[in-house]
C-alpha cells in the first residue's frame, strides 16, 4: 500500500473573498498525487459558484478539487455540521487522512506530502494532527487545522454538533480524540499560515454569539461521560457534486458502533476477521483484563472509554451487554450471529475440555475468565442442559428486544452460509473481492 491520500476539508459560508486568496494558492503548493481538495459551500450568499466555475473548471475536471454545495444550510453558519459534512465528503473522495482547512487557512508547500508522509511512517499507530496556536508568532485562525485518520473521525462521531456557532469545537475535538488514545502531533509552524482578520468578520454569520462563545474557555471538565458524540447523526444532509444539481447525493447517518452479539464459538471470530476487511477496525476478546475493563466501565458508568477504542466489537462480553451497549451508544448496529444448535453445544463443549483446548488450564489462573463464563451461564464447569438453555434464551431475548427495530439488528445464521451478502447489505457496504473468512477451529 502506498502512501495514504489526504482531503483538505474547507467549509465556506459568504467567505469566497478569503478563498479566492487560499485556493489557487493551496493547489499550487500541494500538486502531489496524494493531496485533493473537497469544498463545500454552506449555503453562501456570495459569488462562490461563479468564481470556482470560472476559475477552478481545469481543478474540478482533473479530481484534484471537487466542490460540493448544501442548500439545505439556511440561517448561521453550524460550523461543526458543515466540518462533519465535508470531512465524510472526504472519505466518500477517497481520502485515508482528513485535515480541516479553514477558507481563510493556507498550507504553504508541501503541506499534503508531509501529512501522508508522516501518517506513513507511523504504520497505522493512533496519531492526529494538530495547529497549535501560538499567541504573537501565529495567525489566530489556525488553531483549527486538525489532520485525523477517517477511522478516528467515524469512532469519534466528528465535530461535536452541539458547536452550532464559533466556538472551541476544534478544543473539543482534539481532547475527544486524545481520549480515544490518538496521540497528538503539533503541525510544523512552517505550515500554518492564514489570512488575518478581525472578530467583524470572525463572527458575521453569527454576531450573536460574540460576546459569548468568542470568550468562552474550552476544559477537560466541559467533557464528561463518553468520548463519542452525535450518535451517527454526522454531517446528515442532502448535497449536490460540482454545480450538478440534476444528481443529488444524501448523506446518511452511520452506525455509532457496530456490535457482534452472538454467543461465542458462533463464527465470532470469522466476523472479527470480517469486519477488519471492511476496514472497521475490530476488536474480538484482547485479553481478560481488557474484557473485564469493559465490564467494569459498562456497569459502573454506563458507557467504556476501553470499548470506544474500537469502531466494531464482538465476541463476549458483548452479548450479555448488549441492552446497555444500546442505551450508551445509540444508534448502532448489531449483529446476533447463530449456529445450529447441537453444533454449537458440541464445540462449546470441546471449548470446556483441556484436551481440545489449549488455553483450557490458563482460565484458573485468570480469574475474570470464569468469572464472565459464571456471568453467562451461572457457572464455571460445563453443562449441556443449562448451556443449551443459555443459548436459546439469548438468541430470542436479543430478537424480542429488537423486535420492532428491524434496521438495528442483523441475524446470521453461519450454519447456513451466512456471509458477505448479508453483512454488507446490513451496514450498507460494498462487498469485498475475497471470500468470507471462515476462520479456523481447532477442534
Amino acid at each position: 500500500m502506498g502512501e495514504p491520500v489526504v482531503a483538505f476539508c474547507t467549509t465556506c459560508k459568504n467567505r469566497t473573498y478569503h478563498l479566492k486568496q487560499t485556493l489557487p494558492k493551496n493547489l499550487e503548493d500541494n500538486p502531489g498525487p496524494n493531496s485533493k481538495f473537497v469544498v463545500l459551500n454552506y449555503g453562501s450568499q456570495d459569488d462562490f459558484e461563479e468564481y470556482v466555475s470560472n476559475f477552478h473548471g481545469k481543478d474540478i475536471a482533473s479530481g484534484k478539487l471537487a466542490v460540493y454545495n448544501f442548500p439545505g444550510a439556511m440561517g448561521s453558519f453550524r460550523i461543526a455540521h458543515a466540518k462533519n459534512m465535508a470531512h465524510r465528503l472526504g472519505i466518500l473522495e477517497g481520502a485515508d487522512v482528513l485535515v480541516n482547512l479553514d477558507a481563510d487557512n493556507m498550507t504553504g508547500p508541501g503541506f499534503g506530502d508531509y501529512v501522508s508522509t508522516l501518517f506513513a511512517s507511523k504504520h497505522g499507530a493512533p496519531i492526529f494532527l494538530w495547529g497549535n496556536m501560538i499567541k504573537g508568532v501565529l495567525p489566530r485562525g489556525i488553531s483549527g487545522r486538525i489532520a485525523t485518520s477517517k477511522n478516528a473521525f467515524i469512532k469519534a462521531g466528528g465535530y461535536d454538533e452541539k458547536f452550532e456557532t464559533w466556538a472551541p469545537d476544534d478544543k473539543d475535538f482534539n481532547f475527544r480524540l486524545r481520549q480515544l488514545g490518538y496521540t497528538g502531533i503539533e503541525i510544523d509552524t512552517k505550515y500554518l499560515q492564514a489570512v488575518r482578520h478581525n472578530d467583524k468578520i470572525r463572527f458575521k454569520e453569527y454576531p450573536h454569539a460574540k460576546d459569548g462563545a468568542a470568550h468562552y474557555e474550552y476544559s477537560q471538565k466541559d467533557r464528561s461521560g463518553t468520548s463519542v458524540v452525535n450518535f451517527g447523526n454526522v454531517g446528515c444532509g442532502i448535497v449536490f457534486r460540482n454545480m450538478n444539481y440534476d444528481t443529488s447525493l444524501r448523506l446518511s447517518p452511520f452506525p455509532t458502533r457496530i456490535f457482534g452479539i452472538g454467543m461465542h464459538k458462533t463464527a465470532t471470530t470469522s466476523l472479527h476477521q470480517a469486519f477488519d476487511i471492511l476496514g472497521l477496525n475490530s476488536a474480538h476478546w484482547k485479553s481478560a483484563h481488557w474484557a473485564k475493563a469493559i465490564w467494569r466501565e459498562m456497569n459502573n458508568l454506563g458507557y467504556s472509554p476501553t470499548l470506544e477504542r474500537n469502531y466494531s466489537l464482538c465476541d463476549l462480553p458483548f452479548p450479555v451487554l448488549f441492552r446497555k451497549l444500546d442505551a450508551a451508544y445509540p444508534g448502532s448496529k448489531f449483529i446476533l450471529t447463530t449456529r445450529d444448535e447441537m453444533g454449537w453445544l458440541d464445540t462449546v463443549g470441546k471449548h470446556w475440555d483441556p484436551n481440545f483446548n489449549k488455553f483450557r488450564s490458563g482460565w484458573d489462573n485468570d480469574p475474570f475468565t470464569n468469572r464472565m463464563h459464571k456471568i453467562v451461564y451461572k457457572r464455571q464447569d460445563f453443562n449441556a442442559i443449562d448451556f443449551l438453555n443459555r443459548y436459546r434464551r439469548h438468541n430470542t431475548e436479543v430478537q424480542e428486544y429488537f423486535r420492532d427495530r428491524p434496521n438495528d439488528l442483523l441475524v446470521m445464521p453461519m450454519d447456513e452460509g451466512a456471509g458477505w451478502p448479508e453483512l454488507c447489505n446490513f451496514l450498507g457496504l460494498p462487498i469485498p473481492e475475497v471470500p468470507y473468512p471462515r476462520a479456523y477451529s481447532a477442534y
